[in-house]
């Protein structure tokens, strides 16, 4: 097995570096986030074009004039959960470091607590 001992599946190479976290989590403000709401308002404009140009006219309308309304509201709701989604682990990444600083500590407290060597 490729990884560490007794864990399944872990790499023996992975860390956990605030460094990069820093840098993930800014490159999803900077450039992710940004982009993909960017490309989601890019198929917004051009898909209400074709919505409109299949449109009634007379009464009717083309079929595709519906279905492409059903098509952009599903991606308008699949693009609203993806960038729900960068947000809430842009979050987690740069709580991650506190969150497992703070949990050292108390570890590292507690065992101090009972420490052997505090009797001699």
């Amino acid at each position: 097995m490729d990884g560490v001992p007794g864990v399944y599946g872990a790499k023996k190479d992975l860390v956990s570096v605030p460094a990069v976290k820093r840098a993930a989590a800014k490159a999803l403000e900077d450039h992710i986030e940004p982009d993909t709401r960017t490309a989601g308002a890019w198929a917004d404009d051009d898909t209400c074009a074709a919505v409109k140009a299949f449109g009634a006219r007379d009464g009717d309308g083309w079929l595709a004039s519906g279905a492409l309304r059903t098509a952009h509201e599903t991606w308008a709701r699949q693009v609203g959960d993806l960038l729900d989604r960068l947000g809430a682990e842009k979050i987690a990444l740069r709580a991650t470091n506190t969150v497992l600083t703070s949990a050292d500590i108390g570890t590292g407290g507690a065992l101090r607590k009972l420490s052997a060597l505090d009797r001699y």
